[in-house]
């Protein structure tokens, strides 16, 4: 066991390493940070900030060396890096979990020599590539560039074959993978965590609500028949076991009319998804991160309440600034224009609209600037239901728009 008063590493340095962190302070570790930046979310909450580039692995090599223990928070911490850090101190997860979810083809491949349910799916390296995928899975498809995406990057929808060639282009020509679309009725998500003897808690299933594909709202406990909780319990620990996970890992799922759940991807980490856990749940995902890494047993993941997180997004700071009829006008422009507009979008909401309401929690997280799609914190907010728990949370954040 890795006890408090030891120090935990922590790879990346956005808001999962800073609520991993305040978590670990508060237990009494402390936090050493691998940051590509200074002055980062993680690295405000930590004891000490190694500023460095990812590949400089003598800069990693002595940030390991600090630490007893080294995790990570995000899923694109190249594997350079991680196996540096593994060849000095235990990595938990470990490399092999990091080597799956960073890369669309091996995740899904991952998935399919598992047994586990997924959309159709084929490897496309080329255009040809994808024009034989598309005769084979059909449209419409959805062409995923196979590494580096997230919150919708680097994917487009294609409705035609006579598509193929713009689509290619459009993803820089580079290994993808092209899916299927399915009509699902839900997405849904389970954050779990395995400790160091393959004890597995997880949180239920999550269900979520996004926009321009950025999770926009989380409820929990979902509703959902006791037979996909069930399903999703069972995949979730394939997935666990499989990978030989030490830590917490999210599974997004969609859920089909019928009832069955596809898997979509997997994060090795903490989730935005289960950010309502450190408010609903007895022990939250953060917890749960720092208790598996450092060889405790997993803790106890019983909901308190009902529970609904909201992300507050850099647009919201950009409305704030402008007002809604500027907003409008803004998206209007060129993508360019709107990132030049948002560097000087400084000026934060007024939180009175949620600091005076007792049902609510406000989490920000230090980024030094806001603009469009950038998570910049949450609410949360505990009810009887989780119908009400939402109300609050999207009430809130609507009030902090000012027209």
């Amino acid at each position: 066991m890795i006890l408090p008063g030891s120090t935990i590493g922590v790879l990346g340095s956005g808001q999962l390493g800073r609520m991993l962190a305040l978590a670990a302070r508060r237990s009494g570790y402390n936090i050493h940070v691998f940051s590509p930046e200074a002055n980062s979310p993680t690295g405000q909450v930590a004891n000490r900030e190694f500023v460095a580039a990812y590949d400089d692995l003598d800069a990693v090599r002595q940030f390991a060396q600090s630490v007893d223990v080294v995790t990570y928070e995000f899923e694109n911490v190249p594997l350079a890096t991680a196996e540096a850090c593994a060849a000095i101190v235990p990595l938990r997860p470990g490399a092999q979990a990091l080597r799956v979810a960073q890369n669309r083809l091996r995740e899904k491949t991952f998935f399919a020599n598992n047994g586990l349910p997924t959309v159709p799916f084929a490897e496309v390296h080329s255009l040809a590539d994808l024009r034989a995928g598309l005769m084979e899975i059909g449209c419409p498809a959805v062409l995923k560039t196979a590494v580096s995406g997230y919150d919708g990057k680097g994917q487009i929808k294609i409705n035609h074959p006579d598509e193929a060639a713009e689509a290619w282009q459009s993803v820089g020509e580079v290994d993808c993978i092209l899916e299927g679309w399915i009509e699902f009725e839900r997405e849904v998500s389970m954050v779990a965590a395995r400790d160091v003897n393959g004890r597995i808690a997880h949180y239920n299933l999550i269900e979520n609500a996004h926009h321009n594909h950025i999770l926009d709202v989380s409820v929990a406990p979902a509703n959902v028949p006791p037979q996909v909780l069930a399903q999703a319990e069972a995949m979730v620990q394939t997935v666990l076991t499989a990978l030989d996970v030490v830590g917490v890992l999210c599974v997004e799922f969609f859920l089909c009319e019928d009832g069955q759940l596809l898997l979509n991807e997997i994060a090795p980490r903490p989730h935005n998804s289960g950010h309502l856990t450190i408010e609903a749940c007895v022990t939250s995902q953060f917890e749960q991160q720092l208790r598996t890494v450092c060889g405790l047993p997993v803790g106890d993941t019983t909901y308190l309440r009902s529970a609904a997180m909201a992300n507050l997004l850099g647009d919201l700071w950009d409305f704030q600034r402008k007002g809604a009829k500027g907003q409008k006008e803004q998206r209007k422009k060129s993508a360019r224009n709107l990132r030049q507009s948002a560097k000087s979008a400084d000026k934060s909401p007024d939180w009175t609209a949620v600091l005076t309401d007792p049902h609510l929690k406000l989490h920000l997280y230090g980024k030094k600037s806001a603009r469009p799609g950038r998570k910049m914190g949450h609410l949360t907010a505990l009810a009887d239901s989780v119908t009400e728990a939402e109300k609050i949370v999207r009430g809130a954040r609507g009030r902090l728009v000012i027209e």
